[in-house]
């Protein structure tokens, strides 16, 4: 059994991008949001601390929100990010996506610990190093050696020096919410009827289609670095701006093609920053006359 002072780390930044880009944590589960089962466990479970990697998501004066630098950084960035918020002798790391998040804590609760914590395993043997609690002091060992904020790293890279005592899943409390398919089956288990996601199907369109351009800011960054471009070389708003029109004026498969034209047509006229907007603004033009004229 975990003896001493436990806080909580929940991670809740991700992309869900196996959902459309819905917020995932948001979504619910027997009437109450996966985000608030992980942290209802957490409290349940003594943690004094309980601190979220995400943007704020909704109001809850028990939880402390962190976010990593960049955002979208990954499980690991989050933790390292969210690790100087706590100070007790054991983190409980946990995804914002168990249905059953109370009773996967509980289970580890009563465990006992190997030196360094004590994590789940599914029952396929496979280890879960993010449904687990931590020596506090092992993890942020294991967190300082870490490269660049551990921004993009495996999980593996955390934890697998440490010491921790493995507990099997048996009830699959530990089961996550990665598709609609697994929300589906986590409302059938409530008593919820399956056709509910629908409507969130459509909401998780909608949210993508309008999806702020600061969202994309750390895979921009990853393209610039790669192939050495400047800002004006990759001008994401006017990307952005552009596959809209075309979606809303044309339809939304022309999107992606029309912007790769625009480069195209841009770059035989010389590729400068200026050639970029002219060829954007042609296609834009292009688009709105094909929907006025009903082509």
């Amino acid at each position: 059994m975990i003896d001493g002072s436990l806080d909580a780390i929940i991670l809740a930044g991700g992309r869900a991008s196996r959902l459309g880009g819905v917020a995932k944590p948001l979504l619910e589960v027997g009437g109450r949001p996966l985000l608030t089962l992980a942290v209802d466990a957490a409290a349940d479970a003594g943690a004094r601390r309980i601190v979220v990697a995400a943007p704020p998501l909704r109001d809850d004066p028990r939880v402390r929100w962190v976010r990593e630098d960049p955002p979208f950084g990954g499980p690991v960035a989050g933790i390292v990010a969210a690790l100087p918020h706590t100070d007790a002798t054991w983190v409980l790391v946990l995804p914002a996506d168990l249905p059953r998040a109370r009773d996967a804590v509980a289970r580890l609760r009563a465990a006992r610990p190997g030196p360094d914590g004590v994590r789940m395993v599914d029952a396929g043997g496979r280890a879960q190093p993010l449904t687990a609690i931590y020596r506090a002091q092992a993890l942020r060992a294991a967190a300082s050696a870490l490269p660049h904020g551990g921004r993009d790293l495996p999980v593996r890279a955390l934890v697998a020096d440490l010491r921790v005592r493995d507990v099997q899943d048996a009830d699959e409390s530990a089961l996550d919410v990665d598709t609609w398919q697994d929300l589906e089956e986590a409302r059938r288990r409530q008593g919820v009827p399956q056709a509910a996601p629908e409507t969130e199907r459509t909401m998780s369109s909608e949210n993508s289609r309008t999806l702020p351009p600061e969202a994309l800011d750390a895979w921009a960054a990853a393209l610039r670095e790669r192939f050495d471009l400047t800002g004006d070389d990759l001008p994401v708003s006017l990307v952005l701006d552009l596959a809209r029109d075309v979606a809303n004026d044309v339809a939304r498969p022309a999107a992606p093609f029309s912007a790769f034209a625009a480069g195209f047509v841009a770059g035989r006229a010389g590729g400068s920053p200026e050639q970029v907007r002219e060829a954007v603004a042609a296609v834009v033009d292009l688009a709105a006359a094909w929907k006025r004229d009903g082509s």
